[in-house]
């Protein structure tokens, strides 16, 4: 069985073919700038053979037409027909309260997809835009819609719930609803898996650490809670995102600074973050270099990150009563070096104790706890796109 991952953005397409028999990624690429100049795609195939085209793209269904001639190229291409594609699986940001696990897409999943779209303007516009892309270009293949929240719909009440007037909720939803589930789900069955042991039976602290960034506390299987809220701006500080923030501060910096709404969401989404405190970069790497050059704003960056992280752990140790295991994910988290001892320093308290020689290590599957710890440590590589795979191959059968 061959299953196409779309992760359709505004104006961008990233996907994967997959081979279900070996769980073996055939083609993986990236169209760029859609209906903006300099618009292009590239792929690459498990082969080697590279397809690199610079040419007009007007919109996502002309970008998935792209996608599906270099797939089929005859001579880079890895399948010989677009029919060789059994179903398609795709990103979907938000699903509120409706999805709590992946689903086969209908005209009544399209309709709630669009109806959560007032929590995620900049996501679920351009997911179901490439649903219905793909619907037209492959009619032969199902369609499954998998969910960045569905994973922690198993959130009890008092950790969704906000302090707010509770009519509220009931009228807009609104309440935590967490993102980078799929990640979430991945890494800690992965951790299971390592420990030989049932995930069911674990409390697992997952760390998706990356330009967006969130922590879950995984309490025997299910997701009990997550440091990202209604939408991803809250928890952790991340690339551009400011994180956790006493929402007075909002109502002050836009008088001061006579913002409007638009303009002060701009503020705490794009310029915050790495990006605001250090006056650098987004970019981990980046910030890292200035620290090391003697730049105090990238130290103090790097510190908030850590300690954000460190003190996200540790309530995520009492929330659970424990923690057997904790991981680290995604661009920082598997590869952050420093980064990971920083967080984990004086943490022996907990039983989370790092090995230095067992940390240094980037971008694979490796426990880096000290033989002492009581808690066992792993970086261990996401996989998106397997997840979404997974559960479409799981859904049609």
């Amino acid at each position: 069985m061959k299953i196409l991952v779309i992760n359709s953005g505004s104006s961008s397409i990233k996907y994967q073919l997959f081979n279900m028999e070996q769980e073996e990624v055939l083609a993986k690429g990236l169209v760029e700038r859609i209906g903006i100049d300099g618009s292009c795609l590239e792929q690459e195939a498990s082969t080697g053979e590279v397809i690199e085209l610079e040419t007009e793209i007007a919109d996502h269904a002309a970008g998935m037409e792209l996608v599906i001639e270099s797939l089929t190229d005859e001579n880079k291409g890895v399948i010989t027909g677009v029919d060789e594609v059994n179903a398609v699986g795709h990103r979907v940001v938000q699903g509120g309260k409706s999805f709590s696990e992946s689903v086969i897409v209908d005209e009544e999943v399209k309709e709630e997809i669009e109806k959560w779209s007032n929590l995620a303007p900049l996501h679920n516009p351009p997911n179901l835009m490439g649903i219905e892309v793909c619907e037209k270009l492959m009619p032969h293949a199902q369609q499954v819609a998998v969910f960045d929240t569905a994973f922690h719909q198993t959130m009890p009440k008092e950790a969704y719930t906000y302090g707010l007037p509770y009519e509220y909720y009931e009228k807009y939803a609104l309440r935590r609803y967490g993102f980078h589930g799929t990640s979430h789900k991945f890494v800690a069955q992965a951790v299971a898996q390592e420990l030989e042991k049932d995930l069911e039976e674990l409390k697992v602290i997952t760390c998706h650490l990356g330009n967006g960034a969130s922590i879950t506390a995984v309490k025997n299987g299910q997701s009990y809670d997550t440091s990202m809220g209604l939408t991803p701006l809250e928890g952790l500080v991340m690339g551009t995102r400011c994180g956790d923030l006493d929402p007075a501060a909002i109502p002050f910096i836009m008088e001061q600074e006579d913002l409007s709404p638009a303009e002060i969401d701009n503020l705490m989404n794009q310029e915050s973050g790495l990006l605001g405190l250090s006056g650098v970069s987004s970019d981990m790497r980046d910030i890292e270099q200035a620290a090391e050059a003697g730049n105090e704003r990238a130290v103090l960056a790097l510190d908030v990150f850590s300690y954000r992280v460190k003190k996200y752990i540790g309530s995520y140790v009492a929330a659970m009563n424990g923690v057997d295991a904790v991981v680290f994910t995604a661009g920082i988290g598997e590869n952050g070096i420093g980064i990971r001892e920083s967080i984990c320093q004086d943490l022996e308290h907990l039983g989370i104790k790092l090995d230095s020689a067992k940390n240094d290590v980037r971008g694979k599957v490796q426990e880096i706890s000290a033989d002492d710890s009581q808690v066992k440590v792993f970086v261990v590589p996401t996989n998106e796109e397997l997840v979404i795979a997974r559960d479409t191959e799981e859904l049609i059968g």
